[in-house]
C-alpha cells in the first residue's frame, strides 16, 4: 500500500541540509507528524485481523492453540516484514530521498538504462539528482552482467515496467478497498448493541454516509484538517495499547508464551488447510506497511524508524496480545460475528472507543486516497497514464493534490464494494491480495537494487528475495485461494487500470516514433531563405512539441497552409525525467534553431515525477527569462566550450528559472510611477486593465564586454515581441493504425488510445491559455 500524504513543505526538508538532518528536535517532530500520515491504516488493522482470520476457515477451540497460533503469526509477521524488511533494509533504497514503487523503478532505470521514456537525452544524466552514490563493492562482475542483459533485451525492460505497473495498479485497487474495510470495521461496533439480523442494515448505510462525506471533502485539501491526524492516531494507539495491557493482566498474563514460533508450527499442524487459508486474514496485520517507504520523501529515514520502532510496533503488539488474552478465556463465542475488536473492549468505554476508531479509520482512508492521487500523478508524468486534471490544494505544502475524476471514480467503486459485500470477510480477502502483491513487487525490485545500485554480492540479493519472498509467497497463495470469495476484486480493478496504462503507454510511444520519423530537418528551414519566404508577425509563437530535436511535422503543415508565423518562435517541449525532482537552476535546456537572425529557439523544460508544475503566469515568466539568459550566455559558452548538443547538432544550454539566477540577467517587477533603479535596463510592459497601475517587467543586464550589441538587439526584439503578446500553437493529431496492421493493434490504437486521448486533459501549461491566443493544427498520424 502506498500512502503519500505530506505534512510539510518538501523544500523545507532537504537531505542537503545538515542542520535539520542532525537536529533531534526536527527528527522527533517529523516522527510525530509521520504518525498521523504513515501509520493511519496500519494502526487500525486490529479492528479486523482476528475477525477476518476466524471467519470460516478455522474455529476457536477450548485448547486455545488456534488463538496462540494466530498471535504467534501476527507477532512474527509484524517483526519480519515491517520492522526488519522495511525499517532496516528497504528504507535505505531511496531515490534522492523519495520512496515507493516508482522510486525503485526510477532508480533501476538510471543505473541500468532501461527507461521507456522516448525523449531521454544525454544531458538529463548530468542532472544533480540523476546520479545516486552507490555502495561500491568488489563484487561487480555479476552485477555488470545483469545490467548489460537488461540493457540488451527489450523484452526484459518491458517485464520490469510491467512489474512496476502491476504494483502501481494494486495500489490504486487498494485505494478502493482500504476506505471500505477501515470504515466498515470501525462502525462494526454497532453490532454489539443490536441483534445479528439487524445490525448490517444499520452498518452499511452508516459506512456509506461516512465514505461519501470523506470523498466529498477531498477538494478542500487535507492541509485544513491535517493537524488533527497525528493526535487522532496517537490517541488511538494509546487507547488500544492500554486496553491490551488491561486484558493481558485481567484475563491471561501468560499469553506472552504465544510469541514463541513453536505455536505457529502447532497451529498449522492442527488446522492444516484451514489454517493455511486463514493466513489471508493474518496478513491484514501488516496492511499499510508499504507506506513507511512510500512516504519517505516527506519525512526522513530516522524519523520513520523511530515512530514505528518505539510507538507503533509496541502498541500493535500489546493490542493483539490483549485481544488474544481476552479470547483465550471466552470459549463460548458463538461465531466470528462476536469475535471482533469491540468485544474485547470493556463495556464502560466501548462507545468512546468506537468514536475514536471511526476517526482513526477516516485518517487511514484519507491517507490512501491522497496516496492514490500521488501515484496516478507519477504514472502520468512518466507517460503511463492519461493526463488528468491535477489541483494543488496547498500552496505551501508540497504534494497535496486533488484529482476530481479519480476521486469520484474511487468513491463509486468504494461504495459498490461496501454495498455489494456488506461484511468484512470478503473485503478483507480483497484487501489482503492487494497488499501482499505490492509487497512482492517491492521485494523483486529491491533485489535488483541490491545488485545494480548498491553493487552488492548477488548472493545477498538471492538471500533477500528468497527469505522475504518465501514469506510473502505463502501469504500470497493463501490470499489467492480465496479468489472467488472477494479476492477477485483487486485483480479485476488492477486488470482494468493495467489495460488503460498499457494502451496509453503503447500509443504514446508509437505517436512519438511517428513524430521522430516525420520530423522536418533544419535544412528544410534553412532552405526557405534568409527571410524564410513567409510573413513574420509581431509577438511570440509558442509551438508545443514532444520532440527534443528537429522540427515537428505539425509545424511544416502549419506553414504550408498559412505562410506566416511570429517574429520570435519558440519550440517548447515539456518532458519528464526519471528523477523525483529537478532543481530550479537546471530546469531549462535552451538552444537556437538556425542562424541568429531567424529568432527561432528551442526550449526544453524538465520536470521530475514529483515536481509541481507552476501556474501559467510564473511559467511564462520563467520561459521568457530562460531565452533572455540564453542570449546573454551564448557567447560565453562558445568561448569556454561549455555546451550540450542534441541529435541535430543544436547547442543546448542549461538555464535556471528567474529566481535562481544570481549573476546573469535578472527580472524585477514594478509600476510605472516607481523610479528606475538602473538606466541600462530594458522594460517590458504587461497587458493590463486601465484601472490597474502600469506594471513593468525589467531585464537587468549586467555590464560585460561579452554582452555585445547584437545580443542587446536580440534581447530588445524578444521583449518587444513579449509585449505584443504570446500565441500558443499545438497539434491536434488524430492517431490511426497503419493499413495492414493486426486486429489487436487496430483495436488498441483506433479505439483504446483514441478514446483515452480524446478524453484526457491537455498539457498542464495550456489550461489557462485564452482560446483567442490558441491555434490548433490538425493532422492525421498513421502509426
Amino acid at each position: 500500500m502506498v500512502l503519500r500524504q505530506p505534512v510539510m513543505d518538501l523544500e523545507g526538508w532537504s537531505r542537503n541540509n545538515p542542520i535539520k538532518k542532525e537536529s533531534w528536535r526536527t527528527v522527533l517532530t517529523l516522527a510525530y507528524q509521520s504518525l498521523g500520515v504513515v501509520y493511519g491504516d496500519l494502526s487500525t488493522s486490529p479492528l479486523y485481523v482476528y475477525k477476518s482470520t476466524f471467519a470460516e476457515d478455522i474455529q476457536h477451540s477450548d485448547s486455545n492453540e488456534e488463538i496462540y497460533g494466530v498471535l504467534s503469526f501476527v507477532f512474527w509477521t509484524l517483526t519480519l516484514i515491517p520492522l526488519l524488511k522495511y525499517v532496516f533494509i528497504v528504507l535505505r533504497a531511496d531515490d534522492n530521498g523519495e520512496g515507493g514503487t516508482f522510486a525503485l523503478y526510477s532508480l533501476l532505470c538510471r543505473h541500468a538504462r532501461v527507461s521507456t521514456l522516448p525523449n531521454c537525452q544525454l544531458a538529463d544524466e548530468e542532472l544533480s539528482e540523476y546520479k545516486k552514490d552507490g555502495i561500491v563493492s568488489a563484487h561487480k562482475s555479476l552485477g555488470l552482467s545483469l545490467r548489460s542483459t537488461l540493457e540488451k533485451h527489450r523484452i526484459l525492460q518491458k517485464v520490469l515496467l510491467a512489474l512496476a505497473l502491476v504494483g502501481t495498479c494494486m495500489v490504486i485497487g487498494d485505494g478502493v478497498l482500504t476506505p471500505a474495510i477501515c470504515v466498515f470495521s470501525a462502525v462494526s461496533g454497532l453490532e454489539l448493541s443490536m441483534s445479528k439480523e439487524h445490525h448490517q442494515y444499520v452498518e452499511v448505510p452508516v459506512a456509506c454516509i461516512i465514505l461519501v462525506f470523506l470523498f466529498a471533502l477531498q477538494h478542500y485539501g487535507t492541509h485544513r484538517v491535517g493537524f488533527l491526524f497525528a493526535p487522532i492516531v496517537i490517541t488511538w494507539l494509546l487507547c488500544i495499547s492500554a486496553i491490551g495491557v488491561y486484558n493481558i493482566f485481567h484475563w491471561n498474563p501468560h499469553v506472552y508464551k504465544a510469541l514463541s514460533p513453536y505455536y505457529m508450527y502447532k497451529f498449522l499442524k492442527k488446522t492444516q488447510r484451514g489454517g493455511w487459508m486463514s493466513l489471508g486474514g493474518i496478513l491484514l496485520c501488516i496492511t499499510g506497511s508499504e507506506a513507511m517507504f512510500a512516504d519517505l520523501g516527506h519525512f526522513s529515514q530516522l524519523s520513520i524508524q523511530i515512530a514505528f520502532t518505539f510507538v507503533v510496533y509496541p502498541s500493535l503488539i500489546l493490542a493483539y496480545m490483549g485481544q488474544a488474552a481476552y479470547l483465550s478465556k471466552h470459549h463460548n463465542i458463538e461465531s466470528y460475528y462476536r469475535i471482533g475488536f469491540y468485544v474485547s473492549v470493556p463495556e464502560k468505554i466501548r462507545w468512546p472507543v468506537l468514536s475514536i476508531a471511526i476517526l482513526a479509520a477516516v485518517v487511514g482512508s484519507q491517507a490512501i486516497i491522497t496516496g492514490t492521487f500521488s501515484i496516478i500523478k507519477q504514472c502520468s508524468a512518466l507517460g503511463c497514464f492519461p493526463r488528468v486534471k491535477i489541483i494543488h490544494t496547498s500552496s505551501k505544502i508540497h504534494g497535496q493534490i486533488y484529482i476530481p475524476e479519480i476521486n469520484w471514480i474511487l468513491m463509486i467503486l468504494c461504495l459498490a464494494v461496501t454495498v455489494g459485500f456488506r461484511n468484512t470477510k470478503h473485503i478483507s480477502n480483497a484487501a489482503g491480495l492487494a497488499v501482499i502483491t505490492v509487497m512482492l513487487v517491492t521485494t523483486c525490485l529491491m533485489s535488483l537494487v541490491i545488485v545494480l545500485c548498491w553493487h552488492k554480492n548477488v548472493f545477498l540479493a538471492i538471500c533477500f528475495i528468497f527469505f522475504f519472498g518465501s514469506i510473502e509467497a505463502l501469504y500470497f497463495s493463501a490470499s489467492l485461494i480465496k479468489f472467488l470469495d472477494g479476492a477477485w476484486v483487486p485483480v479485476a480493478l488492477s486488470f482494468i487500470f493495467l489495460i488503460i496504462m498499457y494502451v496509453w503507454h503503447y500509443g504514446t510511444l508509437k505517436k512519438y516514433e511517428f513524430d521522430v520519423q516525420n520530423k522536418v530537418s533544419i535544412n528544410w528551414l534553412l532552405g526557405l531563405g534568409p527571410d524564410l519566404g513567409i510573413v513574420r508577425v509581431r509577438g511570440i509563437g509558442l509551438v508545443h512539441t514532444e520532440l527534443v530535436s528537429g522540427i515537428p511535422a505539425m509545424f511544416s503543415h502549419f506553414v504550408t497552409n498559412l505562410p506566416a508565423f511570429h517574429e520570435v518562435l519558440i519550440f517548447l517541449c515539456i518532458k519528464s525525467v526519471p528523477v523525483p525532482h529537478v532543481r530550479p537552476e537546471e530546469r531549462f535546456l535552451v538552444g537556437r534553431i538556425g542562424p541568429k537572425e531567424y529568432r527561432i529557439y528551442r526550449c526544453i523544460a524538465r520536470y521530475g515525477y514529483r515536481d509541481v508544475h507552476k501556474d501559467d503566469v510564473e511559467f511564462e515568466k520563467d520561459l521568457v527569462f530562460s531565452i533572455a539568459e540564453f542570449i546573454r550566455s551564448e557567447r560565453a559558452e562558445q568561448d569556454t566550450g561549455i555546451e550540450n548538443s542534441s541529435e541535430d547538432g543544436e547547442r543546448m544550454t542549461v538555464v535556471g528559472t528567474a529566481l535562481t539566477n544570481l549573476e546573469g540577467i535578472r527580472m524585477c517587477e514594478g509600476n510605472d510611477d516607481e523610479p528606475s533603479e538602473m538606466d541600462d535596463t530594458f522594460e517590458l510592459r504587461e497587458i493590463r486593465t486601465p484601472e490597474m497601475p502600469k506594471k513593468r517587467v525589467r531585464f537587468l543586464v549586467p555590464e560585460s564586454p561579452r554582452f555585445d550589441t547584437g545580443a542587446r538587439e536580440e534581447l530588445q526584439e524578444l521583449m518587444e515581441a513579449r509585449e505584443s503578446g504570446m500565441a500558443f500553437i499545438s497539434g491536434n493529431c488524430y492517431v490511426r493504425a497503419k493499413s495492414g496492421s493486426s486486429l489487436m493493434r487496430r483495436v488498441v490504437i483506433n479505439l483504446g488510445y483514441d478514446f483515452l486521448r480524446r478524453n484526457s486533459r491537455g498539457p498542464t501549461y495550456a489550461w489557462s491559455v485564452p482560446y483567442a491566443s490558441t491555434l490548433e493544427v490538425g493532422m492525421l498520424c498513421h502509426v
